[in-house]
């Protein structure tokens, strides 16, 4: 018969969120725990009595981080450096080593700990591109004011002009695209002015659902015989949250329609909702909150990681009519709700956004 305990403590490892491996003295393979099995792309019963050299054969810095410990009975960590490249992916982890030791103080074998840091560094992405968007958006501020005076006398010219010709008269028809450039100028300088203006949420209820039902029942009718198929996936246990509901209708209007435009005649945009367990944020002051994920996924051609790379960055575009602008004001609205925004895309299999929310209620 089992003893007890020692049931209690191998559920206590099997529960933990981190990785956990066990090496003797001889560097052979005594534990592996679930969160261990998946960083590491083998299973427990592979693992077990191999060798930890052969099964992290190529990961040359948690063998020689094990040896250390080895040799020296110390501790060794490093959460800056690592990167597992196993099941054909790549895993930033941070890896510590510490001795085992016997309740005699006899060391007895090696524990190694690995904890995936794949959400801390996109968490840490995100910050640092915000404080990009922060920066450009005071240049952004005094360019748009300076542009706007003598947009606004440009304008007014035109216009007195046009009132000097005929109705009939050709020259009217250069002042008509003189106007129309000039308004879309200033749809840039607008944006650039959503961009770098402060944050002024209006914060109430926000029942994501509606608002994202309402957005798609809204484009099925704006889709122009283009057979576009709308799937909505909702996990409907999620409360309304605290939020600016004309800004978060903006941001996922954007979105949906950008997915719309990928995938073109007959594809396929998804929207789906879900309560993000992998991380939560603390705010100083207040509890501890989760986040929910809303997730826009199209089915169209993909994003060379070329672009991915400069995605949310201002004037930043891949369309001939674009300003580069529409995904740096979705960045700015999501940082101001204190989320995040992540696009995951491989060419050739579709796109997806995935916007993170505070669920604050």
């Amino acid at each position: 018969m089992a003893d007890p305990l020692e049931s209690y403590y191998a559920n206590v490892v099997d529960s933990v969120g981190d990785g956990v491996i066990v090496l003797d003295n001889a560097g052979v393979v005594t534990l592996l725990n679930p969160a261990a099995e998946e960083l590491a792309g083998v299973s427990r019963r592979q693992a077990k009595g191999g060798r930890f050299d052969d099964i992290f054969k190529g990961e040359a810095a948690l063998i020689d981080m094990v040896a250390k410990t080895v040799a020296t009975g110390m501790s060794v960590s490093d959460h800056e450096n690592i990167v597992l490249k196993r099941g054909g992916r790549l895993t930033p982890v941070g890896a510590s080593t510490s001795p085992l030791l016997s309740s005699e103080g006899e060391r007895i074998g090696t524990i190694l700990l690995l904890r995936d840091l794949t959400n801390v560094r996109e968490l840490e992405e995100a910050v640092r591109q915000a404080d990009r968007l922060s920066s450009l958006g005071a240049l952004a501020a005094g360019l748009a004011h300076e542009i706007k005076n003598p947009l606004g006398g440009i304008k007014g010219a035109a216009q007195l002009l046009e009132m000097e010709f005929p109705e009939n008269e050709e020259l009217r028809e250069y002042i008509r695209v003189m106007l129309k450039e000039v308004q879309r100028v200033n749809l840039i300088v607008e944006e650039l002015l959503a961009l770098a203006s402060p944050g002024r949420l209006k914060l109430g209820k926000v029942n994501l659902h509606r608002v994202l039902t309402d957005i798609v029942l809204l484009q099925r009718r704006a889709t122009d015989g283009m057979e576009i198929s709308f799937g909505q996936y909702f996990d409907l246990s999620i409360p309304p949250i605290l939020a600016d509901e004309s800004l978060l209708t903006q941001l996922f209007l954007n979105l949906i329609k950008n997915a719309m435009e990928a995938v073109g005649v007959g594809g396929a945009v998804k929207v789906t909702s879900r309560v993000w367990a992998d991380y939560s944020m603390t705010q100083k002051g207040e509890r501890r909150a989760r986040m929910v994920a809303i997730d826009i996924a199209d089915n169209g051609p993909g994003i060379a990681a070329d672009v991915l790379d400069h995605l949310f960055t201002p004037f930043f575009t891949t369309k001939s009519k674009g300003t580069g602008l529409g995904l740096a004001i979705c960045q700015k609205i999501v940082s101001e709700h204190r989320g995040m925004i992540k696009v995951d895309s491989e060419i050739g299999r579709g796109t997806v956004f995935t916007v993170m929310l505070p669920l604050i209620q």
